[in-house]
């Protein structure tokens, strides 16, 4: 397998990462119960687990 010749600077390492950054989440509103969740995601609303305005699940009780 092809090795570097030399290492390479700590500048070009730093120059190639500056593009990784964290973005904000996207927050949408949920049409039936009016939380706000974020998008893409199922969220627990109520103890039902919710995706696209619709229950996924129930959580059961455990006896």
């Amino acid at each position: 397998m092809p090795n570097p010749k030399r290492r390479h600077s700590q500048q070009r390492s730093a120059k190639r990462r500056t593009h990784y950054k964290a973005e904000t989440v996207t927050l949408s509103k949920d049409s039936t119960t009016g939380e706000l969740h974020v998008r893409h995601r199922a969220h627990v609303s109520e103890g039902k687990l919710m995706y696209k305005g619709k229950v996924v699940a129930e959580k059961s009780p455990i006896n």
